[in-house]
């Protein structure tokens, strides 16, 4: 129920029409909020209740653009990648970027480990050196009492690789941690690894209690909580392009490819150096990775955050990428922390997301890493290309220009007209809102 403050009780046990009409009286036109929203419905009900469960109190569906960028060349590979994202300037510049390096030998990637982490954070207060003397016993103990867990893992030829344990005593008094390693396979893992570490925190409880070497005081022992780490430094993907300077080509500021190739070096050293540029340079890496990552159904904020972690693992934030031009060659590499999974969670659920994987010919975990870190180096390669020549706002601008035209209601006639006119001229919210209304008066343009 809804009191005069807007204050909700048991709004999650209402039905989804209950929910929908409660919250359309927030609204200025109740009727037609919840029209509005009904026309998102999927008119397939049993495939809209799978998308009213993939959440909670939902109301309706949020449509996103499924896009692709044709004709990505991957270690000799060529691929359709599929990429959900509102901006269409990003699927153009991969689109491009795709392009640019077919002729010049293509992306290749490689990955370096698959390695995924969590955590089980303890407080105890005991003989340090009785715990590590007696470290091996338990480690091998958390090992064998788990086998009930992870033995389908293990038949895939994953499971956990290791357990070490962490003293952090210096920094806060009787914190110590198990840090597990694992390999998940084909899945993201999140689940079976959040289930080892749970088992583990009930047998560490146990074993400190039942140990008769601890002192009454040494057995007990406080679990603060058991959860993975979305920071997987050693889950690790590179991809990279390459060719001679002299290849290049031409571009559209005048510049050499000589020329080019200096000032690029030059841009991708200031993300080096400085945090505020590294940003938005790491922003437009992820612009490609996170469109992939939602079009694959994988957890983007995940995937976003180790990034970034990863950009400040030097201890202050860098580019995610690097140039070398040594030898006359031009070489851009990409190399990031990236856990994904092809199986499990949406991967299996969400029917666009099925048709994605299947239009990627259903790409193991370790081919999906490198398909996603390729599209993020392509928009890496395109902004940084247009920043050191041309600009990036012409070509961004452009692309945005249906948006613009929407804000003011244009018309199918007043579009085309907008698109012949702007082909040759500056873009912004000002210059088409000054072209519509030239329209609309009647006055020449």
């Amino acid at each position: 129920m809804l009191d005069k403050n807007n204050m909700f009780s048991g709004f999650s046990k209402l039905s989804k029409d209950e929910k929908l009409k409660i919250i359309a009286k927030l609204t200025k036109n109740p009727e037609e909020f919840s029209a509005e929203m009904k026309s998102f419905w999927h008119p397939d009900e049993s495939l809209q209740k799978k998308f009213d469960e993939f959440s909670e109190n939902t109301l309706t569906n949020f449509y996103m653009p499924f896009g692709v960028v044709p004709n990505v060349k991957i270690n000799d590979k060529f691929y359709t990648i599929p990429m959900v994202i509102e901006e269409s300037s990003v699927v153009a510049a991969a689109a491009k970027s795709a392009k640019y390096w077919l002729g010049r030998g293509g992306f290749k990637a490689e990955v370096v480990d698959m390695v995924k982490l969590g955590q089980v954070h303890f407080l105890w207060s005991g003989d340090k050196t009785k715990l590590i003397s007696q470290y091996p016993s338990l480690k091998k103990l958390l090992i064998e009492n788990t086998t009930h867990i992870t033995a389908n893992m293990k038949k895939r030829g994953g499971g956990i690789l290791d357990i070490q344990l962490i003293d952090h005593t210096s920094q806060e008094p009787g914190y110590y941690q198990l840090l597990a390693s694992f390999d998940t396979c084909d899945s993201m893992g999140a689940n079976f690894i959040n289930s080892c570490l749970e088992e583990f925190a009930s047998i560490l409880k146990t074993w400190f209690e039942q140990n008769e070497s601890f002192t009454a005081e040494e057995r007990k022992v406080h679990i603060v909580m058991s959860i993975l780490s979305n920071y997987t430094p050693d889950c690790l993907v590179k991809c990279w392009v390459e060719c001679p300077i002299s290849e290049l080509g031409t571009f559209e500021d005048g510049s050499t490819a000589e020329e080019f190739a200096w000032k690029f070096s030059k841009a991708i050293k200031i993300a080096h150096i400085d945090p505020y540029r590294a940003t938005t340079h790491n922003k437009g890496i992820y612009n490609g990775i996170d469109a992939v990552v939602l079009a694959t159904g994988n957890d983007f904020r995940a995937v976003e955050a180790c990034g970034h972690a990863y950009a400040s693992h030097t201890g202050s934030y860098k580019s995610l990428s690097d140039l070398s031009l040594e030898n006359g060659i031009f070489k851009l590499t990409l190399t990031v922390p990236m856990a994904l999974g092809v199986v499990g969670g949406l991967t299996s659920l969400h029917p666009v997301v099925k048709r994605g994987l299947e239009m990627l010919g259903n790409p193991s975990a370790k081919e999906l890493m490198m398909i996603a870190a390729t599209i993020g180096l392509a928009n890496n390669f395109s902004a940084v290309k247009s920043l050191t020549t041309v600009g990036i706002q012409q070509g961004h601008m452009k692309m945005h220009l249906f948006n613009i035209m929407n804000h003011f209601d244009a018309t199918d006639e007043e579009k085309e007209k907008a698109l012949g006119y702007f082909a040759t001229e500056s873009v912004s919210f000002t210059t088409v809102r000054e072209f519509i209304e030239k329209i609309r008066d009647k006055q020449p343009v």
